[in-house]
């Protein structure tokens, strides 16, 4: 038995280092294609073809991953998504990668404040530490004091607090909602709301521009498929240290084709707020642990 959940664990270590190198590989494309061509069209064809990885779902189930009755949820999410994901993509065509990704780790911090306020979680004085560790960890890489903050640099900023905002969203569809569900509304409501945005800013692609957007969108999609395979074969404070790697394939993919060297500040800063985050995930954990057990020894009423 042993064997099996550490075989379970090991699988899920993989797939989450394969879903940060197809994260960095989407990041690295966007940045590329940004040169030819507006954020907003490469967010567009992002979720057009990000339909492709999902369709198998459809031709083997049907419509039944469409059955739901949070309609106006599965909205609110894609809405706030597609914001995420456009102020995200276009600080990747104006922002060094080091820089996007690790300040994209902030959205957890984000996450945490917005389920105290409307989830009413309860958050004791060590991941209130933490929380704060990690904004002081976003100031030294947005260094306000002996630079100017960047428009690259607030673009992520507001990009990972609207995703907390989804977050919290698909943490309630979550108590009713499947996976399958919840990631076919995803691409499905963002589709025409990304379109909406590109419309303004369309150009026609070249074939060869096809041929990266088409690199984006599967690899996107990919990644975020793998990435919750990875965290239902393993703990989250086991899979989520190896999301670290994003920020290393991002240095590398940064200094050899764009020609991006981070600064000592953005090392820092990202160390910083990274191990915040997988703190308040590790707490977060323990007591969900607990609020089981608790609830196991509980009385129950006949």
């Amino acid at each position: 038995m042993t064997d099996i959940k550490g075989k379970s664990v090991l699988n899920g270590i993989g797939l989450m280092v394969i879903a940060t190198v197809l994260f960095s590989i989407m990041h690295a494309s966007i940045k590329f294609m940004s040169s030819s061509l507006h954020p907003f069209e490469i967010a567009f064809f992002r979720n057009l073809f990000g339909l492709l990885v999902i369709a198998p779902w459809f031709i083997k189930y049907g419509i039944k991953p469409l059955k739901t009755k949070k309609i106006k949820l599965h909205m609110a999410r894609s809405f706030f998504n597609v914001i995420a994901m456009l102020s995200f993509f276009y600080s990747l065509s104006i922002t060094p990668l080091a820089d996007v990704a690790s300040l994209a780790f902030t959205a957890p911090l984000f996450a945490s404040i917005l389920a105290i306020i409307f989830l009413k979680e309860i958050v004791g004085l060590k991941r209130g530490i933490a929380i704060v560790m990690g904004f002081i960890g976003t100031l030294i890489i947005v260094d306000p004091i002996y630079s100017s903050i960047s428009n690259g640099h607030i673009l992520v900023l507001l990009s990972a607090s609207v995703w907390s905002v989804s977050l919290i969203i698909i943490k309630v569809l979550g108590r009713t909602e499947s996976s399958v569900t919840i990631t076919s509304y995803m691409v499905l409501i963002m589709i025409p709301f990304s379109a909406i945005a590109a419309f303004f800013y369309w150009e026609i692609p070249t074939l060869k521009d096809l041929f990266f957007l088409l690199i984006i969108g599967v690899c996107g999609t990919s990644a975020q498929m793998l990435l919750a395979q990875a965290l239902r074969q393993g703990d989250t404070s086991i899979i989520m240290p190896f999301d670290f790697l994003k920020l290393i394939w991002a240095v590398g993919i940064g200094y050899l084709f764009f020609f991006e060297v981070p600064a000592l500040n953005t090392w820092i800063g990202s160390i910083i707020i990274f191990l915040s985050t997988i703190y308040i995930a590790y707490r977060e954990r323990v007591l969900s642990q607990k609020s089981k057990i608790q609830s196991v020894t509980q009385p129950v009423d006949q």
